[in-house]
């Protein structure tokens, strides 16, 4: 049986709230967004493709592979697209997309586009299961910039891909094994531009429920100044 805990927050900065998330243990469907765009674009665009892919997902018939996972992106990706084509103010919005879902056999299969992370805490040790689709990621670390380095460059926010940019999707997909007690953390750039996977780890390994871990992390971010929105998902094997 899975757990599972969420919580976004504006940060301490940005006036409004462009992440959005969806928590479903019921049906084993879990989806974050950090959305983009002006005025309420980015709003919209997170919401609408949570909802375009969360929907999909719940009323397609039980399945594991990719296929259907990548269906679901592209049906998030053509909503926002034809809702960006209507309306002018909602022209250029886009937004990062992330899902975990159960799959059975204590399996969760994870789909991403753009640089929404999904970790995986196992018996202690944490590992990121996503790849950003950024240019500090695809591009910076090939020219042999350092760690350090890249996670100071002024184009680390820059998305290589977004659902709502384009008609075609790259789309990372994974299965994670998870054993009673592992936990799996989606977030949103807000909380891992800023905290260090060091602490994130402690903060997973640690006694703490999922709502004080959740808690503990937003207000940790937020205490590093919180210059964007933050949201966690967390999710536990129980």
């Amino acid at each position: 049986m899975l757990a599972a805990f969420g919580l976004s927050d504006r940060g301490c900065v940005r006036p409004n709230n462009e992440d959005y998330f969806i928590t479903d243990p019921a049906s084993g469907i879990f989806v974050l967004a950090d959305g983009m765009g002006g005025a309420n674009a980015g709003e919209y665009a997170s919401r609408l493709s949570s909802e375009s892919l969360y929907h999909f997902l719940v009323q397609a018939p039980p399945s594991e592979g990719a296929h259907l996972l990548k269906e679901a992106f592209r049906e998030a990706n053509r909503a926002v697209r034809q809702a960006a084509s209507g309306n002018p103010e909602f022209d250029g919005m886009g937004t990062t997309l992330l899902v975990a879902r159960n799959i059975g056999d204590s399996r969760l299969e994870i789909g991403s586009v753009g640089d929404s992370r999904a970790y995986l805490c196992a018996h202690g040790e944490l590992s990121r299961v996503t790849q950003d689709q950024t240019w500090v990621e695809e591009v910076g670390s090939r020219i042999g910039l350092s760690e350090e380095a890249l996670r100071k460059h002024p184009m680390r926010h820059m998305l290589t891909m977004a659902v709502g940019a384009a008609d075609d999707l790259r789309i990372h997909c994974s299965t994670v094994h998870l054993d009673p007690g592992d936990q799996v953390l989606l977030c949103s750039d807000g909380l891992h531009g800023v905290l260090s996977e060091k602490i994130l780890q402690s903060t997973l390994d640690s006694e703490k429920s999922l709502a004080e871990k959740g808690h503990y992390l937003v207000e940790a971010a937020k205490s590093e100044g919180g210059p964007d929105n933050i949201t966690v998902v967390l999710i536990q094997v129980v």
